[in-house]
């Protein structure tokens, strides 16, 4: 257990390391192993728990990341607030590559994943979900420093495979801003497990319906996040900091709607 302020990060496609001289921990959780052992270090001035999602080697696809285990194991370390970090593309040309987002809401069209962890006996819970992420959370990034699009519908889909430019063209006529394919069911994990929970978004690409060519590449959406890879951390050390040192009153604590045989880590 380390100290209950600590922040956990986790990190998407392309970032697989933040700490250095990083104490590692591994984590035993009802849902088996986490997607790395997690690294607890500092980050400026706060203590910070990272986990790959992916894992370090880029070995969990979309659909296959241990997401209940990473989360589970960041709490039981003491972890109370995460910030989530994305790589997505991006539905709207205002939206260019290279642009960072800080969504408000998100559509989860994902499908065969275990979405949540009142499962196996532990009862049956029913969370509020209205508002996905942490406003506290978001308020932070938001007043970080460096430029970002404040708000926007993340388009969650299974993968791994990419968007036909069929499919890209409904997910626009829909409202979605940005896609991805990671942050569902996280983030809902995160609100089972009562803890704040922000997305920082980095757009890699234009999704396949939103200007011609060939189509989106990972080796193109790789190649836009290392170049835009220090705006980004740029952001989420500046958004460390200037989280709450505790939940405070967000609600994203709120266990009311957990069932009494449902004990967190």
């Amino acid at each position: 257990m380390v100290s209950g302020s600590v922040v956990g990060v986790v990190g998407g496609s392309g970032f697989y390391s933040l700490l250095e001289d990083a104490e590692q921990h591994y984590v035993p959780t009802p849902y088996g192993e986490a997607s790395d052992p997690i690294t607890v270090g500092t980050l400026g001035e706060r203590q910070v728990a990272f986990v790959a999602r992916h894992g370090s080697d880029h070995r969990f696809a979309p659909h296959l990341v241990p997401y209940r285990a990473n989360l589970w194991a960041l709490r039981t370390l003491g972890v109370r607030q995460v910030v989530s970090l994305s790589a997505v593309g991006s539905l709207r040309a205002a939206l260019p590559t290279g642009t960072l987002v800080v969504p408000d809401q998100l559509v989860d069209r994902t499908h065969g994943r275990a979405q949540t962890y009142f499962d196996d006996g532990r009862g049956v819970g029913h969370i509020s979900f209205a508002d996905p992420y942490c406003p506290h959370g978001r308020a932070a990034a938001l007043g970080a420093g460096p430029a970002v699009t404040d708000g926007g519908i993340l388009g969650v889909v299974n993968g791994p495979r990419f968007s036909s430019r069929a499919e890209s063209l409904e997910f626009q006529s829909q409202g979605w801003s940005i896609i991805g394919m990671t942050a569902m069911p996280e983030a809902a994990l995160a609100r089972e497990l009562a803890l704040c929970y922000t997305t920082l978004a980095l757009v890699t690409d234009l999704d396949a319906g939103v200007e011609a060519g060939q189509g989106v590449t990972h080796g193109e959406v790789l190649a836009a996040f290392a170049a835009n890879l220090p705006r980004l951390r740029e952001l989420l050390v500046a958004t460390v900091a200037a989280l709450p040192q505790r939940q405070g009153d967000c609600g994203c604590a709120d266990t009311s709607a957990h069932p009494v045989s449902f004990e967190l880590p």
